[in-house]
């Protein structure tokens, strides 16, 4: 039997010049001296873990970029092993380097930007990553509203800025937010870093809205999807057209260019090596971005 879904959510990036503050500790100017060594405040990080090996991986830089001071996070070997270089902002598990918590957000920012300076010495890149949630009481567990993902490339020897866009997969508000910043991948490398300051949300995304301008209409089917997902196009003003399928978390599962269009189109997708589940559909322009839930089967 088929399950019913309400395609219920249509959003657009707003990108203003609205800063969103609220990320604790967000220019690393606050430490805390735990007797040998430093912790940034609102950040958890293996530090309580390595010292007993008088080893760090987070460590306060300086000058910071601007202010006082940074966060350094360096992959260290401890023992017969490498101990990636990861904060967290809230509290982090040791044992399976994942955050148990993060911090109370209620806004919508449409981009994570900031500044960096990173270099590994193997081939396991590190990353950064946001997570927006909110308590569902309906199903008693976290639903995720948005997410911004940025797995690093090749090196940056100076500081340079980088922004991260949300992609968002809900009309709702947030509770919560996790930032986790990691100096490797799952295979760290000795002294692979990431340094990080000046962190911040930057802009809005309006919950459930109209379509945007360069749209007329847009009908997706069949609902739920199987085999083949329909997207029919009247496209008011011409331009390039790019779609995404990502699924809750954010991860990307499908993706293509459409080319140049104009007028009524129908794009045909085929999702059979998609695997069952809800997925986000994000399907994009020059003159902006619409996104809906979809199902497949």
């Amino acid at each position: 039997m088929k399950k019913s879904l309400i395609v219920s959510i249509i959003l657009i990036w707003g990108f203003g010049l609205i800063s969103v503050a609220q990320i604790p500790n967000a220019g690393f100017e606050n430490w805390t001296s735990v007797g040998s060594y430093f912790n940034p405040d609102g950040w958890g990080t293996m530090n309580n873990t390595t010292a007993s090996s008088g080893v760090f991986t987070a460590t306060k830089g300086t000058p910071g970029n601007p202010g006082s001071f940074y966060l350094k996070l360096t992959s260290r070997t401890v023992g017969a092993s490498v101990v990636n270089g990861i904060a967290v902002s809230g509290e982090l598990n040791p044992a399976t380097l994942q955050p148990v918590s993060g911090f109370a957000f209620t806004q919508r920012p449409a981009s994570f930007k900031g500044k960096w300076q990173h270099m590994i010495f193997g081939n396991s890149q590190g990353s950064l990553s946001v997570t927006l949630t909110r308590w569902n009481a309906g199903t008693a567990s976290r639903e995720t509203i948005a997410t911004a993902n940025k797995t690093l490339a090749g090196m940056a020897m100076s500081w340079a800025p980088f922004t991260i866009n949300f992609v968002y997969q809900s009309g709702n508000a947030p509770d919560s937010c996790i930032i986790v910043l990691k100096a490797s991948g799952s295979n760290p490398s000795d002294q692979d870093y990431l340094w990080v300051d000046d962190l911040v949300f930057e802009g809005s995304v309006a919950g459930i809205s109209e379509l945007p301008d360069f749209l007329n209409k847009l009908t997706i089917y069949p609902v739920p999807a199987t085999n083949i997902l329909n997207i029919d196009l009247d496209i008011r003003t011409a331009g390039t057209i790019q779609f995404e399928l990502r699924d809750p978390a954010g991860v990307l599962v499908k993706s293509g260019n459409a080319g140049f269009l104009s007028g009524r189109t129908t794009l045909v997708l085929d999702v059979t090596a998609v695997g069952s589940g809800t997925y986000c559909l994000l399907i994009r322009s020059e003159q902006g971005m619409v996104a809906r839930r979809i199902m497949i089967l």
